[in-house]
């Protein structure tokens, strides 16, 4: 009897996916659908796979942290027509406005029909480069600094602050990391990567990645960048890996020669979790209206720290005043966003001038 156990199993299987293929072809997955880009541009589409992979095929690269598994909540794209029904995977990413607007995760959204979607124009220059890693330096014991060259295309335009995503080899993980390298450099970009503890994507960067191996970056994406026209005091917070998208705002300012005052929190746990601090006091030295203010929140007896203690929050809280003409730089985990955000609205901080990007 126990023989034909897998033989039936192996037909029930075989049945439900005749049955999944003919509701596709019932539902239009093997006829040409149109999908219609910001009323400008049509893509003649024959499958009925995720718009998120179907406007990938197409050159058109939707951020996508957790590769496509409605747990990261990047993939938004408004779906002006045609999308169906939301699903409940999308509901906890999108608030009213966005799900009264027609804001949809892209990676759930199948293309069963004629669609008219609109894309921020800012993704529409998203490009997916071959890159190969030429640099690979340990910051501390846990951070790295990976360098890449740019092989096809060669070259990058991005805003200080933005971010790209990188595609691990051999395994269906995309990971988003910010530039931390002087826009300037358009052949290279570099990024900050701290070991996140069973995280797949930091752990092959800092474990299994090896100058030489080729990579795959999508990129730049991200509102988050330095907004050059305004000449409003700066407060810059970051902590952990924060400092990458910093560190390339800060190639920039020095480029236009500092015109704005600048002041910058860096916070750590302890000594050790420090990096790049003579290189951001040097700067602090060299420009009269940047400061540099580090802070240990629990430094070890052996550090002999004579710096800022405290949370990060609880040191901009004390060397701050008045902030309702100034504009503030965040970078870290959600936590700590959300507690710098309390701290600056108790400074009169404007909410408009307020540009973040949560590390989740």
């Amino acid at each position: 009897m126990d023989v034909f156990v897998p033989i039936v199993l192996i037909s029930v299987l075989i049945i439900v996916t005749a049955l999944l293929i003919l509701a596709d072809h019932l539902l239009g997955g093997d006829e040409e659908k149109i999908v219609t880009l910001n009323d400008k541009e049509e893509l003649k589409i024959e499958s009925s796979d995720t718009l998120l992979n179907i406007l990938s095929e197409n050159k058109i690269f939707i951020p996508s942290a957790c590769g496509g598994k409605a747990t990261c909540g990047l993939c938004k794209v408004t779906v002006n027509e045609g999308g169906g029904e939301l699903k409940p995977t999308e509901d906890p990413f999108l608030n009213a406005k966005e799900k009264e607007q027609g804001v949809r995760l892209s990676c759930q959204v199948k293309v069963r029909n004629n669609m008219n979607i609109s894309i921020p124009e800012g993704l529409m220059d998203a490009v997916e480069y071959r890159a190969k890693v030429v640099n690979i330096e340990e910051l501390t014991y846990d951070t790295k600094l990976v360098r890449f060259k740019l092989l096809k295309p060669e070259t990058i335009e991005f805003k200080p602050g933005q971010f790209c995503q990188l595609r691990v080899p051999g395994l269906d993980v995309i990971r988003a990391y910010s530039i931390a390298s002087d826009p300037k450099e358009s052949n290279h970009v570099e990024f900050i990567v701290r070991l996140v503890p069973k995280g797949k994507a930091t752990t092959f960067v800092h474990k299994a990645m090896l100058s030489g191996d080729e990579i795959i970056l999508t990129g730049p994406y991200g509102d988050f960048y330095l907004r050059e026209e305004s000449n409003r005091e700066m407060i810059m917070i970051a902590g952990g890996s924060g400092k990458a998208p910093i560190r390339s705002i800060m190639y920039r300012l020095q480029d236009l020669n500092m015109p704005r005052k600048a002041t910058y929190f860096f916070g750590a746990v302890a000594k050790r979790d420090l990096y790049y601090t003579e290189a951001f006091m040097e700067i602090d030295k060299k420009y009269e209206n940047f400061t540099y203010i580090p802070a240990l929140s629990n430094p070890a007896e052996e550090d002999k720290w004579e710096g800022e203690t405290g949370l990060i929050t609880e040191v901009v809280d004390r060397k701050t005043g008045d902030l309702s003409e100034a504009e503030a730089y965040l970078c870290g985990s959600p936590g700590m966003i959300n507690a710098c955000l309390e701290v600056l609205r108790k400074h009169n901080i404007k909410e408009e001038n307020i540009y973040f990007d949560k590390f989740d």
